[in-house]
């Protein structure tokens, strides 16, 4: 929020004040989010942490707030931040709701991409108001984390009477908040994973064989090409594809795939899946012809039904 933002009490709900500020699971986005609260004049006060890293990682990022039991936090602070795995997220929920620990009137938010508000509905129920607020973005743990918040998007859901509290509280830390209905949380989650996870890995494993190949600093070779790819698809969508795929180059992907049965058996079977979703969205948008594509799809569904199965690490 900017500064034309008053001090109204917390139950006007539209616009939060400034507020003490919990958090319950000290991983990489909890001490992040909660500092950047802090940068917006809100007070962190307490924090919950079970590991040795996220002991270090809450010292780092909230100095001198101290560390307490999740059922404390929640005593001592107006906003909780719920930022634990998704799986543990239901339980954890009915269980400080059971035990009395949620208070009326408190904000509680969690991080969840995959979840909306209603897994909040029993603290809801014991008078807490239910934000969801997912910042869509890769958090490292550190204080590099807090100015990354700087423009990025934030999946929110909430009930309607509190959407302007959520929208408040993602512009008070930096973000854009974009709105995702409820229903539509699971494949919001499923996009962002999507791009964001499985290009670590795509990287990852092109570095490997970049190193197999010889190269000294594949990072360094990788960084502007991969740069200008990731730029132009933003720009352009699937007009942006390029490669033996889209060029429809049978026997250089047949090449490939030879090589990576001999250096990288693993990589295959990846290479073979978006090689063929690659294919399909070329040809579906006219930059793959169809006579090409022929022999390509034909290379393809050869290694899906190649004797033996797939290689080794490979799945069907």
């Amino acid at each position: 929020m900017n500064a034309s933002v008053s001090k109204e009490p917390l139950d006007a709900r539209d616009r939060p004040a400034r507020l003490t500020v919990g958090v319950v699971g000290a991983g990489r986005v909890g001490p992040a989010l909660a500092a950047s609260l802090q940068l917006a004049g809100h007070r962190p006060v307490a924090v919950s942490g079970v590991s040795d890293a996220s002991r270090r990682r809450a010292a780092a990022l909230l100095p001198d707030v101290p560390l307490v039991e999740p059922a404390e936090v929640l005593a001592r602070a107006d906003l909780v931040l719920l930022t634990v795995p998704d799986d543990v997220l239901p339980t954890l929920v009915e269980g400080l709701a059971e035990t009395g620990a949620v208070r009326p009137g408190q904000l509680l938010v969690h991080t969840s991409g995959r979840y909306g508000a209603r897994v909040l509905d029993p603290a809801l129920r014991a008078g807490a108001l239910p934000l969801a607020l997912h910042p869509a973005m890769t958090f490292t743990g550190t204080a590099v984390d807090v100015q990354r918040l700087a423009g990025c998007s934030f999946g929110v859901t909430a009930p309607e009477e509190l959407r302007l509290a959520a929208e408040a509280l993602v512009i008070e830390m930096g973000g854009e908040p974009e709105w995702i209905a409820e229903e539509s949380r699971p494949l919001y989650h499923a996009a962002l994973a999507l791009g964001a996870n499985h290009l670590v890995t795509l990287v990852a494993q092109s570095m490997d064989l970049l190193a197999k190949a010889g190269v000294s600093a594949p990072d360094r070779m990788l960084g502007p090409l991969l740069g200008a790819a990731l730029d132009n698809a933003l720009r352009s969508g699937d007009a942006a594809l390029t490669g033996p795929v889209a060029r429809g180059d049978a026997g250089t992907v047949a090449a490939h795939i030879g090589e990576l049965r001999t250096h990288a058996p693993q990589a295959v079977a990846g290479y073979v899946a978006m090689a063929r979703t690659t294919a399909d969205r070329a040809l579906a948008h006219g930059l793959l012809k169809a006579e090409l594509a022929e022999d390509l799809l034909g290379v393809l569904a050869d290694q899906e039904r190649r004797p033996g199965g797939p290689g080794p690490g490979e799945t069907r």
